[in-house]
């Protein structure tokens, strides 16, 4: 019960992948061919993007892959900065330091050299490398703008495999360049029985409604899933019960508890748009939330009233007002005025 269960259950093959069955087999023929092209790997956070990349990695390299395939993190990169990098033992040589303040390159710039070093190294026993970058959609223009290059200089030793959530988000030259394939979240009927395998390795009773009901709160997320069912059943062991459904709903209902829903009520329900906009104002200044993270409160609480009303027609035109918006903040220069519109238009007919 002490390790993670996100990693300790994490599968090393194809054949463990949760879901995804032609995107799976797709691979599985990719990697069979001798030829496997650039990939860029999208869908919901925790769908199995990442885990088709180490186990492609784990069939083509084996016991070397390790000599043959580097694991980036873009956000890590661009949102935590040259903080990350000094604590990263991977860099120091590249960066000569570990105090930030004493870098004297941008971050972009470093990401420039630390990929290109990276990318020029020779593979191992093997005709090429390969270079995994999580959360591309994390990457500027600039940084996708040169990754490109890269691309292209060592294209006969080195594959990229890039994992987004929003494919929109990478530039269109970075997606000719490569497959696309699509990851989408679990069913239940996959999730669930996977849930009550790991629950009884780990000598645990759990009633299959309360597994459903962590399948459906999480929206077929197989990370935060497992995660969800680790917390709960530590809790429901300190307090000596059996974990229910309801003990799981109201889990979820504190989580829902914050700014992005006292925004969905007084847009969905107040009608007030004026204070509709002084809580966006309070979500985007004073909390730092950014514009997809809002969006994703505004969707949790879409599914939590689909819940309650069991409405899934205009659960449907929610999310689809949601998406355009989304679609929308990848070209935007403006995050506050798109989602403006979005409050402002939400549920009119």
């Amino acid at each position: 019960m002490k390790d993670v269960w996100t990693l300790k259950y994490r599968p090393d093959s194809f054949d463990g992948i949760l879901g995804n069955r032609q995107t799976v087999e797709t691979l599985k023929s990719l990697t069979a061919s001798g030829t496997l092209p650039h990939m860029i790997l999208f869908g919901p956070d925790n769908s199995g993007k990442i885990t088709a990349a180490l186990a492609l990695a784990n069939r083509i390299y084996g016991n070397e892959r390790e000599l043959n395939f580097t694991y980036f993190n873009a956000s890590d990169f661009f949102e935590q900065g040259k903080n990350y990098l000094v604590r990263d033992p991977r860099f120091y040589r590249i960066l000569g330091t570990d105090d930030p303040k004493k870098i004297q390159k941008s971050v972009i710039n470093v990401f420039k050299d630390i990929i290109n070093e990276y990318a020029a190294i020779a593979p191992m026993n093997a005709d090429y490398k390969i270079i995994c970058i999580d959360s591309a959609e994390a990457l500027t223009m600039e940084a996708q703008q040169a990754l490109r290059r890269i691309m292209e200089k060592y294209s006969k030793t080195c594959r990229f495999i890039l994992s987004s959530k929003s494919i929109s988000k990478i530039i269109p030259p970075l997606r000719s360049r490569g497959v696309t394939l699509f990851f989408s979240p679990v069913a239940s009927e996959e999730l669930v029985p996977f849930m009550q395998e790991i629950v009884e390795k780990e000598g645990f009773s759990v009633k299959e409604d309360v597994l459903f009901e962590i399948a459906y709160q999480t929206h077929g997320n197989v990370g935060d899933s497992l995660e969800v069912l680790q917390t709960a059943l530590l809790e429901a062991q300190e307090i000596n019960t059996e974990l229910t459904v309801s003990m799981i709903q109201m889990q979820f209902q504190l989580e829902g508890e914050d700014g992005t829903m006292d925004l969905f009520n007084s847009t969905v329900y107040d009608k007030n748009f004026m204070e509709a906009r002084n809580k966006l104002d309070t979500l985007l200044i004073d909390d730092g939330l950014t514009g997809s993270e809002i969006l994703e409160g505004f969707e949790n609480a879409v599914w939590v009233e689909e819940k309650k009303s069991g409405d899934e027609m205009k659960t449907a035109k929610r999310l689809i007002q949601i998406a355009d918006c989304d679609s929308r903040l990848a070209q935007a220069s403006n995050e506050r005025i798109q989602l403006e519109n979005l409050i402002a238009n939400f549920d009119n007919e």
